[in-house]
């Protein structure tokens, strides 16, 4: 494991930075509760991920969205069943209007439950949801922008279940070989899927040493709902682009942060919460940048 220097975040303070994510996480538990239906767990194990990278990481301006991005890095969800909290935070970055999150799953809304293009929104540039796609499609990107003579970065986020699937590592041997140094990808590893923990659903070994046998620069983040680690990893994986090899971030965090009930089980990957257990989950998320 690389050693990772903490660090404080530029433009926005930590607390700054926080207080986003505790309003994100209020967005997630409300958008999946007034349609009920979605994906909460994920979504909020992910929200100081998303956070540090729309807010301080990633160089991208919702003003000039285009769907090459020449430019501007790019991020590509590939488990886009976490779509809650990605809304949420091009919501507040400023990709379409804070409003539009009370569609989240209604009927002819841009804001599906998973990511789509068809409707033109903003801020996306896949559809997702069908997992093991998502890392072909940045390795894609990432290979696009060395042709176009773009030094921008390519970022994508998947899910440890994700790793089950059989194109992730063609995709993970093609980006080796073909020495794709200007991607940075991330595994949100919080051990859970829909079925169980991913142990038991099926091992999937020494994660860190599988990724750097297949040729990738590796990072293990063991805090991935520390702000200020989440952005030294990133920022340490930024340094090592460019050398010849992508690079993979191995982010700890955990399933259903910042509301107690949903933590510590894989039970709150898919579901609703009630009036009630909506009540919970607010009462432990102050609203710091007002709902929408």
């Amino acid at each position: 494991m690389t050693d990772i220097a903490p660090v404080e975040a530029q433009g926005h303070s930590t607390d700054e930075l926080k207080r986003i994510c505790s309003q994100v996480r209020r967005d997630i538990v409300r958008m999946v509760h007034g349609c009920q239906s979605g994906h909460p767990g994920g979504s909020l194990g992910c929200t100081e991920y998303f956070v540090s990278l729309y807010f301080h990481l990633l160089t991208h301006d919702p003003r000039r969205f285009t769907m090459d991005g020449i430019g501007q890095d790019l991020f590509f969800l590939s488990n886009g069943h976490i779509s809650p909290v990605w809304y949420s935070v091009l919501a507040r970055s400023g990709y379409f209007p804070l409003e539009e999150l009370k569609t989240f799953r209604k009927v002819d809304s841009r804001l599906q439950g998973h990511p789509t293009t068809h409707e033109g929104l903003p801020g996306v540039r896949m559809a997702s949801g069908s997992l093991g796609q998502g890392l072909s499609v940045a390795i894609g990107a990432a290979l696009a922008k060395k042709l176009n003579g773009d030094g921008h970065l390519v970022y994508s986020l998947h899910g440890d279940g994700e790793l089950q699937e059989g194109q992730i590592w063609e995709a993970a041997i093609f980006a080796a070989g073909k020495k794709v140094d200007n991607l940075i990808s991330t595994v949100d590893w919080n051990g859970r899927q829909i079925d169980g923990d991913v142990d038991a659903v099926m091992p999937l070994g020494d994660l860190e040493a599988k990724w750097k046998a297949f040729g990738w620069e590796v990072l293990v983040n063991p805090k991935g709902n520390d702000l200020n680690t989440v952005i030294a990893t990133l920022v340490k994986a930024r340094s090592l682009t460019g050398r010849g090899k992508p690079v993979m971030v191995l982010m700890r965090t955990e399933m259903g942060m910042g509301v107690d009930f949903m933590m510590g089980s894989h039970e709150w990957h898919g579901i609703a919460p009630n009036d009630e257990q909506l009540s919970s989950a607010l009462s432990q998320l102050p609203a710091t940048l007002g709902d929408y």
